[in-house]
């Protein structure tokens, strides 16, 4: 038993001490030849009976008894004996003066790590509540210890709140049996109780202490030995210890990434990892599903569209099955002014945001509304870091494990993202270990592009992970899959470009440069596989092998402009930014990385914009060692 201090009213050196059973206590609390505070429950013939807690009870024969006793009297006691049948034995204590000292139970816990061994046992268990669904017949409380998360089944009656008092959030004790339903262990609630003073105190500080000691991200050795990049890895380290902590918070994550080859392979790799960390730590088999979403944006951006919608699904998910609110991990996106409105909305919930990005940033706009971010502009490095290279260490500092699946998708990243790195060639080598020479690669990059297009908003989870080959998928049909998309992405490219290049218009700018312009809405097909922004990349890299550097494309229609830049020194989200001040009127807005995005205006002043976007143009400095780094798919 665990001995409380007593309170400065019953502090007397002189005075025997008395010891009070909190109501939880049991048999296994109670000690030979100590002096317990009692009440009579009941008067019978041959004795009184007195309880000592709520299930510590026992009967004082009349034998040893003097005087007369009401039900409802204290009497101080001693344990006599416990019989065969277990029924307890008291005898009455003289005492006239006391201190009484309380006594808590002292529980022997079972973590959620050892629940398969005590299957059909009674356990203690202590943890903090993340979850509280009602279902149509029992309340399910998922609990949080220091090593893992369980539901646990408390029963009313049918669709009737059980614990009404419990909240997302308490620190509870919860005595149960474990038991299997449907491929899980679930903990089939006897009691529940609320801690608090000390006890919830120490508790939380134990579970604060364990958290914090899970949430530690792997220490892992980088794929490749490249110093820039190594300036990132800190703040991805940032961001691995804060998904690791939100899964073992119980918290949902949905993964919000640009539908394009270098967001897929950002996200991808990270859902992963995030799904089998989640049932490493969660009993409920189906907690991976519940607990991680990953959603496709077409805009570079986080738009107000898709905030709302997430905002109104993560409330729904909160009333309807007791979810926390999750976080946002925003991915090949989320780093600009344009971003600002979506994350000024989410701001009035309890919704952190992290992004990673290699997008031009404007940390001025978004920093107060980040929890983290990761994003090479913010360590004097560029977008030749693309998102998928930083999201496949990320991915391997939540879960390790996953490390050889993922050692080619870093090559496909850079590949759809046209990075120049130097580094491309060691993660070229890299995947060819694997199996994947270049030209496999760059039918892989093709190929998610592809799907990405047809996909729209859907994240066709089972068909990327296919296109990709991770976790542990079929080889041949991966190919397959690989080869069709790709010859049918081709195919309808060169559709597109048949169609286009004949209404292709070219211009010799004042510093040498070529620049190359299309309508895109009247002179390309629309509503089909290449999008405008991708239409504009090919009209580019054709041009390119045309006439070689500097070259500039620009595909527009009524109200947008696609660009693509190489051996022009350009600064797109500058240029973007000089335009919403001089033509008023215009509704201008965009950005992207600084050779290569996308410029939205009104309809009835595109002409004032082109024309001022190619005079910025003819005023960049050429600078052949720069170059274009991403189809924009607007």
């Amino acid at each position: 038993m665990t001995v409380e201090p007593a309170g400065e009213s019953g502090e007397d050196d002189g005075d025997s001490v008395v010891y009070d059973l909190a109501s939880d206590c049991t048999e296994t609390d109670v000690e030979q030849d100590q002096p317990y505070l009692a009440e009579i429950n009941g008067i019978v013939d041959y004795g009184v009976f007195v309880d000592l807690s709520d299930s510590v009870s026992g009967l004082v024969h009349e034998s040893v008894l003097e005087g007369t006793y009401a039900v409802g009297d204290e009497l101080v006691v001693e344990l006599e004996a416990v019989r065969d049948n277990g029924d307890m034995a008291f005898e009455p204590v003289d005492i006239e003066e006391y201190t009484v000292e309380p006594v808590s139970h002292d529980y022997t816990l079972t973590g959620t790590d050892r629940l398969e061994g005590n299957v059909g046992d009674q356990i203690h268990l202590e943890g903090k509540i993340v979850q509280v669904k009602q279902t149509a017949g029992p309340t399910i409380f998922h609990v949080a210890d220091e090593q893992g998360v369980v539901p646990c089944a408390a029963f009313e009656e049918a669709g009737v709140r059980a614990f009404p008092a419990v909240e997302v959030g308490d620190v509870v004790r919860v005595t149960g049996t474990p038991e299997h339903r449907e491929g899980s262990v679930q903990i089939e609630v006897d009691g529940l109780s609320t801690l608090d003073g000390e006890d919830a105190e120490e508790a939380r500080e134990r579970l604060e202490d364990a958290l914090e000691e899970r949430a530690e991200p792997h220490d892992v050795e980088p794929l490749i030995d490249w110093p820039a990049f190594e300036k990132l890895r800190p703040n991805l380290k940032e961001v691995a210890k804060l998904l690791r902590r939100t899964v073992l918070e119980g918290r949902p994550i949905r993964v919000r990434h640009h539908a394009d080859g270098d967001g897929m392979c950002a996200a991808v790799p990270v859902q992963i990892a995030l799904e089998r960390f989640i049932a490493d730590v969660h009993e409920d088999e189906d907690a991976p599903r519940h607990l991680i979403k990953r959603l496709p944006a077409k805009a570079p951006f986080y738009e107000m569209e898709d905030a709302t919608r997430d905002l109104n699904f993560a409330l729904e998910d909160r009333e309807k099955h007791g979810q926390q609110l999750p976080l946002l991990l925003m991915l090949d996106n989320g780093s600009t002014a344009e971003d600002v409105p979506a994350y000024e909305t989410l701001a009035h919930y309890d919704i952190p945001i992290v992004a990673v990005d290699h997008h031009h940033p404007d940390p001025d706009a978004v920093g107060e509304l980040l929890d983290a971010h990761v994003n090479p502009y913010l360590h004097d490095e560029d977008y030749r870091i693309t998102t998928g290279m930083c999201c496949v260490e990320l991915a391997r500092m939540i879960y390790p494990d996953l490390t050889d699946e993922l050692r080619h998708v870093p090559a496909v990243a850079g590949l759809s993202d046209r990075s120049k790195a130097n580094a491309m060639d060691d993660y070229l080598e890299l995947a060819a270990e694997e199996g994947y020479d270049e030209d496999r690669l760059k039918d892989l990059s093709e190929a998610l592009d592809y799907a990405a297009f047809w996909l729209r908003y859907n994240s066709g989870d089972q068909l990327i992970q296919d296109l990709l080959q991770v976790d542990g998928n079929d080889e041949e049909r991966h190919r397959e899959l690989v080869s069709f998309f790709a010859d049918r992405a081709r195919e309808e490219v060169d559709e597109q470009l048949d169609a286009a290049m004949p209404h292709v218009e070219r211009e010799e700018l004042d510093n040498d440069a070529h620049l190359y312009r299309i309508d895109v809405e009247n002179h390309a097909h629309r509503f089909t596989y290449p999008a405008p922004g991708k239409t504009t990349g090919e009209i580019h890299d054709r041009k390119i092998e045309e006439t070689g550097d500097p070259v500039i494309t620009v595909g527009y229609g009524p109200d947008f402009a696609v660009l693509r830049s190489d051996g022009v020194r350009l600064d797109i989200p500058n240029m973007v930014s000089e335009l919403e001040e001089e033509i008023p009127g215009g509704g201008v807005s965009g950005g992207g990385h600084l050779v290569v995005g996308s410029i939205k205006f009104v309809k009835g002043k595109r002409e004032d914009v082109i024309d001022a976007l190619v005079e910025k143009m003819a005023d960049a400095d050429i600078d052949e060692e720069l170059s274009s780094a991403a189809l924009i798919d607007d």
